[in-house]
């Protein structure tokens, strides 16, 4: 049996379900960006790691030329009064990624996707 492209280390597992978990009942937007690394193809927290509560400091935390993936979570009151939060993943493709690149992190969505348990 082949061995699988992407890998997710133990602590992207960790940090993913942390943020599921934890985001919750939050009052505020919470999200974290993931990366691919070229050396050994593992899907791991961006660094710095850090635990973004606002767009614009996700956003400026997002690079010019390169995709990412953003796992987010954030609060939002129904008509009929309720709170939810959904749990979303934005994959990040700028014009200005190189092909390469844009095939790499293509391919890894879906496999992202589930192991997020992300479901839209």
């Amino acid at each position: 049996m082949a061995s699988p492209l992407y890998t997710f280390p133990q602590p992207t597992i960790k940090s993913m379900r942390d943020l599921r978990f934890g985001s919750a009942r939050a009052k505020t937007l919470q999200a974290k960006i993931y990366e691919i690394s070229k050396t050994d193809m593992s899907i791991q927290e961006q660094q710095p790691s850090e635990l973004y509560t606002s767009l614009a400091d996700l956003t400026d935390a997002l690079p010019a030329n390169s995709p990412r993936f953003i796992v987010l979570s954030y609060p939002l009151i129904t008509k009929d009064g309720r709170q939810k939060t959904p749990y979303i993943l934005l994959y990040f493709l700028p014009v200005t990624a190189t092909q390469q690149a844009k095939m790499l992190y293509a391919g890894a969505v879906e496999i992202v996707r589930a192991q997020a348990d992300v479901s839209k």
